[in-house]
């Protein structure tokens, strides 16, 4: 009988650098932490499982790995550089799947990624960029050993369930600010930095929806024989992953929506707004452009013209000009252009 081997007490189990937990469970249960360089001998035994999490290993470490779990060179070359598109490949009877991890960092969405590599009694995790720590993950499969002895198949589903999970605060974080920038939009205070702000985050808001849609495909994949079998019992679970994703698809697809009425609102506002400043300059230019033409027209260098020695013109031809400028000020006011 095997028995849980304490981490203090087995030097050989302390974790190296770019490794966040190497573990081995048998019956839905933690036996023992165990080395890298002796995963591929427990991931053999029968009804074993290996549960290893990297975080930017090196490509030695990685070199390391793809030994004890026999894993493809180009999975492994895919593993060392980030950067990758989510997608699900088969490697005779292992499966490498690479997701899109997303959460907000200084307002923004920070994407990293996590890849999988999943095979008959191991799972490896590797986690590139900023991202959640899976300890979460581990920690509440621990506490159901029941479901935790389905092995790699429900360890895998935690993961990318996680993943997806993760992706509805980040909604939530964006949904807020856009509500708030929208209230400003109404009450016409939206700045030229905020409409920026709405142009980036609906840009971010798409790479999001290409990651998610991504996983879609990942999970229906994974429930297909032709990809790896899994137990039947696990399949419902990974097409609850697949309605988590349609719903994150719905959210940001709603959000975007909203973004861009937003935006078109700001610039049908300072539209607005310009067409308002024009109308008013053109209200005064045309009440001006009356003393300027009567004022034109006397100031022409003629010795005959009508009132010119006239006792009254001056008073005469001022009151006119104010009678009609005035006039003109009162209407255009009850129209709105002033």
């Amino acid at each position: 009988m095997l028995h849980a081997v304490p981490v203090e007490d087995n030097p050989q189990t302390r974790l190296e650098e770019g490794v966040v937990a190497a573990t081995v469970y048998a019956g839905g249960k933690r036996l023992t932490d165990i080395g890298v360089d002796e995963a591929g001998a427990w991931a053999k035994r029968a009804g074993h499982v290996v549960w290893i999490g990297l975080l930017e290993p090196s490509q030695e470490l990685l070199a390391r790995v793809q030994t004890q779990f026999g894993l493809h060179d180009l999975a492994i070359e895919d593993a060392a550089q980030p950067h990758q598109r989510p997608k699900l490949e088969q490697y005779g009877d292992g499966v490498f799947i690479v997701a899109r991890t997303a959460h907000m960092l200084d307002g923004r969405i920070s994407f990293g990624e996590t890849h999988i590599f999943v095979g008959r009694g191991y799972i490896v995790s590797v986690r590139h960029g900023t991202s959640t720590s899976y300890a979460q993950v581990r920690q509440r499969a621990e506490s159901c050993p029941a479901v935790l002895a389905h092995g790699e198949d429900y360890i895998l589903y935690a993961l990318l369930d996680f993943i997806v999970d993760n992706y509805l605060p980040v909604l939530e974080m964006v949904n807020t600010e856009v509500e708030a920038i929208e209230d400003r939009v109404f009450a016409g205070e939206l700045n030229q930095a905020e409409v920026q702000r709405l142009y980036m985050i609906r840009r971010d808001l798409l790479r999001l929806r290409n990651a998610a849609s991504a996983l879609v495909d990942v999970c229906s994949r994974i429930q297909r024989v032709e990809v790896r079998p899994i137990e039947p019992s696990m399949q419902p679970l990974f097409r609850d992953v697949t309605d988590h994703i349609h719903r994150v698809q719905d959210e940001i697809d709603a959000l975007r929506e909203v973004l861009a009425f937003a935006f078109e609102a700001s610039m049908m506002a300072g539209q607005v707004q310009q067409t308002h400043i024009s109308r008013r300059l053109a209200a005064w230019a045309a009440i001006l452009a009356v003393p300027t033409a009567v004022a034109g027209i006397y100031g022409m260098n003629f010795e005959f013209m009508p009132e010119l020695k006239w006792q009254y013109g001056y008073l005469v031809v001022v009151s006119a000009v104010a009678t009609i400028c005035v006039t003109l000020y009162v209407r255009l006011r009850r129209s709105g252009w002033l």
